[in-house]
């Protein structure tokens, strides 16, 4: 296996170092830095493409285009390879609290550019994994507790769905065998963001962060809280055989705490969208 990935990020690197045992990878950053390929090096970004024999973009749209696209999205649809994108759940919009899967509508949301992108890596043969919330080690709940950045909402209704990112990188691993299509990659548990934080806390034996007002919060802050739903996962536990590890967020954080902390403390966003992978 010669994977490319395009768009060296949180998730992809977790990823990259995932396979790093059983295939060549090669990866694009904006910046070219150590052992990557610049995305804007044309030339060398084709022969990666054609050298590949799977081809990964982790790279989000800007703007109202999806940049990998556009640059090269005649070379992908050539190149016959196998193809993946990490696309968001937010292609839904608003649900109103109820399930999604991947037979709902998509198109209704604020993320008008995301949903384009999504349709048009469906349509080049892609398997388009939705991703929801994104939390994993560095970057979750406990590290914004620690560092006090974290709120509550006091929106006890509204929910989301997330996913360890080491779930995300085993249900890109069971799509390499998987057929084309898009699969939702989230835990078996929404839920809502008090919840999450207010558990973290308990796991780090602190007190639980402040309300914010939704007026104190960015208007990409606010947008988020407008949007309210539960993503099934279904279809990947079916078609792929994969199953979230982190089932739920509790599982999740309890790995990430007896990994953090010396002595955890144990338990009778804070999460990254998609488009901070």
């Amino acid at each position: 296996m010669r994977l490319l990935i395009l768009g060296l990020g949180y998730t992809a690197s977790r990823l990259a170092d995932a396979v790093a045992g059983r295939a060549a990878v090669t990866a694009t950053t904006r910046d070219g830095r150590a052992d990557t390929i610049r995305f804007d090096d044309e030339a060398a970004v084709r022969a990666g493409i054609a050298a590949a024999t799977h081809i990964l973009s982790s790279v989000p749209p800007e703007g109202d285009h999806d940049p990998v696209l556009i640059r090269y999205g005649g070379d992908l649809m050539r190149s016959g390879r196998w193809l993946g994108y990490l696309s968001s759940t937010g292609v839904y919009g608003d649900a109103g609290g109820a399930w999604v899967d991947e037979t709902t509508l998509t198109g209704t949301g604020r993320r008008s550019a995301r949903t384009a992108a999504d349709a048009d890596w469906l349509r080049m043969g892609a398997r388009v994994f939705r991703l929801p919330g994104i939390y994993g080690p560095g970057r979750s709940p406990l590290d914004r507790v620690r560092a006090g950045r974290a709120h509550r909402t006091g929106l006890g209704d509204q929910v989301f769905s997330r996913v360890h990112a080491d779930d995300i990188v085993a249900g890109v691993v069971a799509g390499f065998d998987g057929p084309t299509g898009a699969y939702n990659l989230a835990d078996d548990e929404p839920a809502s963001q008090d919840a999450v934080v207010e558990y973290a806390a308990r796991l780090l034996g602190m007190a639980p962060p402040p309300v914010a007002s939704l007026d104190s919060l960015s208007p990409a802050a606010r947008a988020f809280y407008a949007e309210n739903r539960r993503v099934a996962n279904g279809k990947a536990k079916r078609v792929l055989g994969w199953s979230p590890r982190h089932a739920n967020y509790r599982l999740g954080l309890r790995a990430l705490n007896a990994v953090t902390s010396p002595t955890p403390v144990s338990a009778a966003p804070a999460i990254a969208s998609p488009d901070q992978r």
